[in-house]
């Protein structure tokens, strides 16, 4: 993922794990894929009755995801803590992007939907674990705006709560790129404007004792399998915080620019506040 916002000097921090690292990561990785992947094998067990009865609607598989997602930090030893109130209307829920681990994070306190590029539905074990879990997948393509538009607003009429992460790239964690307002438009539509909320979230990582900042970051050229094993492999864990804002309610904005501003602004103080007070 080369992406010019990451310079020279935002190389990533080599990885270094020893002996006992690469213990911690068999300790923890065995038991993590365990339930991963065992989850999964329930979920969508559980889907084929569900699927006919239910289509669209997810009344029982979204908390065997919360399930797996909340006891994969506990396997981790990723401390957890939230503070702020879950939106009860209807709408979707925005949050500044970290790295992968915003996915176990994010869905450990709330069932949600998650919207990513079409290209994670290719990934090998990401992208069955996307799928599975209801992921909406969008291209990067003007010309199917419209198309994906009409996706986003049959999920929200069946009640999802659609999560997605406007900045459209993951980062270090030590800052907030500014958020695109492509996805917001679907809020915007005639039948959803009305009655639709989004609510922002900030999510801060706390490194580890002695480590960098930016340890649990990912991105610029970053591999996947490399930032595992060193989260894996970590011989002390950090802490991820939520931060969950009061909601907007998309009719009090003029456009979906001033929606998106709005919620950037939200998430980007709190997260610098955070970050001042680990």
């Amino acid at each position: 993922m080369n992406d010019p916002l990451w310079d020279s000097d935002d190389a990533p921090d080599p990885i270094e794990l020893g002996v006992f690292g690469w213990a911690l990561v068999i300790l923890r990785g065995l038991p993590l894929a365990l339930l991963v992947f065992g989850g999964l094998l329930v979920l969508l067990t559980v889907r084929l009755i569900e699927r006919p009865l239910f289509g669209l609607r997810r009344p029982i598989t979204p908390f065997i995801a919360q399930f797996v997602c909340r006891n994969a930090l506990r396997l981790l030893g990723i401390g957890f803590r939230s503070s702020g109130e879950l939106m009860r209307e209807r709408g979707a829920v925005v949050a500044n992007h970290t790295s992968w681990l915003d996915i176990f994070a994010l869905n450990a306190r709330k069932r949600a939907y998650f919207v990513s590029k079409a290209e994670v539905a290719k990934w090998p074990g990401i992208g069955w674990l996307a799928r599975a879990t209801g992921t909406v997948f969008i291209e990067r393509d003007r010309k199917k705006a419209r198309e994906q538009t009409l996706i986003f607003e049959e999920r929200l009429k069946v009640g999802h709560k659609l999560l997605f992460f406007p900045e459209g790239t993951s980062t270090d964690g030590l800052r907030v790129l500014p958020f695109k307002t492509t996805l917001f438009a679907a809020f915007f539509s005639d039948e959803l404007r009305d009655c639709m909320y989004v609510q922002p979230v900030s999510v801060v990582f706390h490194a580890p004792n002695g480590q960098p900042d930016r340890f649990y970051g990912w991105w610029g050229d970053m591999d996947f399998a490399p930032h595992l094993l060193k989260t894996l492999g970590a011989r002390r864990q950090g802490t991820v915080e939520l931060i969950y804002h009061v909601p907007a309610k998309v009719s009090d904005f003029a456009d979906r620019k001033a929606l998106a501003a709005h919620c950037e602004q939200a998430v980007r103080h709190a997260h610098a506040i955070a970050r001042l007070e680990k």
